[in-house]
């Protein structure tokens, strides 16, 4: 391992021996010494790091969520396929529910008149949720923000005042 350390005169030599390691050590509990030859930064360098320095981080948190959202879509796909999974095995188990209401009301009317009561039944729960359905699709139309993009042109117009003013 090789250490730089400024000598007496400003100069810097390097040293490798494991008693210099000790020194370096102690060494860094002192504070740096103000050489006046050292070039300060100008307000314009600084300004010019800090837009970099700022740039880089939202690079750096950009990265960040997209990784997040990565990680968040392959729990909610896997999610999903388990929904799907449940409603599937709920679809058979309501077939089951309806084949015993059938049996249930064929014990005192004939098997074709049962189907028909409990498809007939089915049919009107069909319809009063294709009726809500069709309600709700039609709020959901046209599909833009109307309300987002109303209070981003209001943002715009009141930060163009503000930049006239």
């Amino acid at each position: 391992m090789s250490i730089v350390r400024p000598t007496h005169d400003g100069e810097t030599t390097a040293e490798t021996t494991a008693e210099s390691l000790g020194a370096h050590r102690q060494d860094q509990a002192r504070a740096p010494e103000f050489r006046a030859g050292r070039e300060e930064h100008g307000t314009g360098e600084l300004v010019r790091q800090a837009a970099q320095q700022v740039s880089e981080l939202m690079r750096a948190e950009l990265r960040l969520a997209v990784a997040e959202l990565k990680d968040k879509g392959r729990h909610a796909g896997t999610g999903a396929g388990m929904f799907g999974g449940a409603a599937l095995v709920a679809l058979y188990g309501v077939a089951a529910l309806l084949a015993a209401a059938i049996a249930g009301i064929a014990v005192a009317l004939p098997v074709w008149a049962a189907a028909l009561i409990i498809g007939g039944a089915l049919m009107l729960v069909a319809a009063l949720l294709a009726l809500l359905g069709r309600s709700q699709t039609r709020r959901a139309t046209p599909a833009k923000p109307e309300k987002a993009m109303d209070e981003a042109r209001q943002t715009v117009a009141e930060l163009k005042e503000r930049a006239t003013h």
